[in-house]
């Protein structure tokens, strides 16, 4: 499966860099099950690979970036300490490393963060300050605490460890697989601030396989700096995916998918809930909305080239009770067609 353009270098990062990040973190993160669904499979025309992330620690891919940023400090430098901000699923993920090494971890969390990923984050022992509800007021927040203590910033996206840790998620799957004999012919990954598809871009190197992003309406970041061909800021809109909400994609992230994004969809509320509930029903596998935008995607059936094996990146599987309980009353009306 391997050419000779694996090892191509973009924006100072490589395949390299994910298989380096793999063997760091091996062992402390979870080897996440490839999943098959024939039910699914009937809807998108396509045979679905779906990279179970929602049953990653922390409930979702995050854990890896985490933890190779957190690995690679260090000891003097872990000894004063990390800082992140985040809207739940890094901040989660970098609450458990800090709790791995026995430092501590400052959280910088919107006052809107769900209450569930809240409460994850103090019982993993995460300090918790709430700033704003957009990404730059909680990055302003990171690095006053920064400024008392000197502690190490955990970036969520925008830093090569974090990068490669994520894309170790699609490295998994690749090696999944190839096991097999087989290749994706298309990912579609969910699109926050970049860090998971700049990751599966700089894994998939030296392949065939086409690269999706799927977004929010409204906070398609991505979306929009692939059509000006720089890196645009959005005002993010309302939606469920609160873990895809970015004001702008990560200036190392665009870098490096500007090169390998074959293209960029975008998702509405009534198609998460829908996707999050086809997964649940057909499949028995939760997810939280943000985990089902690139299921959504692929449920289309209308990727480029109408391709054979489609992966789709199950992203997270933080959800509250409660909105599972909202989203099934809302479409009960589809559910027969759904079963």
């Amino acid at each position: 499966m391997k050419s000779a353009r694996a090892d191509t270098v973009i924006a100072g990062m490589s395949r390299n860099s994910v298989v380096a990040a793999a063997d760091r973190i091996a062992g402390l993160v979870r080897r996440t099950p490839v999943l098959r669904c024939d039910a699914l499979d009937e809807i998108a025309a396509a045979e679905l690979y779906l990279k179970a992330e929602n049953l990653q620690y922390a409930g979702a891919f995050k854990a890896r970036g985490a933890m190779h940023a957190v690995s690679r400090l260090g000891e003097d430098q872990r000894s004063r300490g990390i800082i992140t901000y985040s809207s739940g699923n890094h901040a989660q993920a970098v609450a458990r490393a800090a709790r791995y090494f026995g430092i501590r971890a400052d959280i910088a969390m919107p006052v809107n963060a769900p209450q569930v990923k809240i409460a994850a984050v103090r019982t993993l022992g995460g300090q918790i300050t709430f700033a704003g509800t957009s990404s730059p007021e909680r990055r302003k927040e990171a690095l006053r605490i920064q400024s008392d203590t000197g502690a190490a910033i955990i970036e969520p996206f925008d830093h090569p460890d974090t990068i490669a840790g994520q894309g170790t998620a699609t490295l998994e799957f690749v090696e999944e697989l190839a096991r097999d004999r087989a290749e994706l012919d298309a990912l579609v990954v969910p699109v926050g601030g970049g860090g998971l598809i700049a990751g599966a871009c700089l894994a998939t190197m030296g392949s065939a396989t086409r690269i999706y992003s799927a977004e929010p309406v409204g906070c398609d970041a991505l979306a929009q700096s692939m059509a000006a061909g720089e890196r645009v800021a959005v005002e993010p809109g309302p939606t469920i995916a609160d873990g895809l909400k970015p004001t702008r994609i990560g200036e190392l992230n665009f870098a490096i998918a500007k090169e390998r994004v074959s293209g960029c969809y975008t998702v509405d509320d009534d198609e998460l809930g829908r996707a999050l509930l086809v997964l649940l029903l057909r499949a028995k596998v939760l997810v939280e909305p943000s985990g089902a935008a690139a299921l959504a995607v692929a449920l289309r059936g209308d990727l480029p080239g109408r391709p054979g094996r489609v992966g789709v990146v199950l992203s997270g599987g933080n959800i509250a009770a409660g909105l599972v309980a909202e989203l099934l009353e809302k479409y009960q009306d589809d559910l027969p067609a759904l079963r």
